[in-house]
This record gives C-alpha cells, structure tokens and sequence, in this order.
C-alpha cells in the first residue's frame, strides 16, 4: 500500500515539475541555464526521479514514515508550483 502512495505521489511531483519548467518563469528559466552546464538538460527530472525512487525503496521496506516525509514533500513542491505557476513568486 505504502508503495502505491509513493508512486502516486511522485506521478503527481512530475506532472508538477514538468508545468513548472515549461512555465517560462524567469527564475525557473535562470534555474534551467544554471543547472544545465552541470547536470544537463534533463538534471532536474533525474534528481526528482532519485527522489521518488529512494522513497519507493523505503515503501517497499515497509516504512510508513517515508510516506509521510513524501507527502509533505509533495505538498511543498504543490506550493510552489503553485507560486509560480500563478506568478505570485
């Protein structure tokens, strides 16, 4: 069940991440040029990827704390896509 959660979860954290980085906000396009001289063009989608797959592994070990952390992850990452989305930010 935990597992499930998790990939719910991080389906809903790349469907975020991807509205964020086709946003063109200026600060998401400052962050893109940045990260991309190291990382490459999709860094951001490889470390969110890392994220939702060290979570999945906690799941599956039966740790329902894990859940929690990546919930309130995933809430915070919603309150900013939200910011910029809506250009609050």
């Amino acid at each position: 069940m935990y597992l499930i959660a998790c990939f719910l979860l991080g389906i809903a954290n790349f469907a975020m991440h991807k509205a964020v980085v086709e946003s063109g906000h200026p600060f998401v396009e400052d962050t893109k040029l940045y990260f991309g001289k190291h990382f490459g063009r999709n860094g951001s989608y490889f470390l969110e990827f890392g994220i939702l797959l060290g979570a999945m592994l906690f799941a599956h070990s039966g740790s329902a704390m894990i859940l929690g952390f990546y919930a309130v992850y995933t809430a915070f990452n919603a309150v900013a896509a939200w910011l910029l989305l809506s250009r609050r930010m």
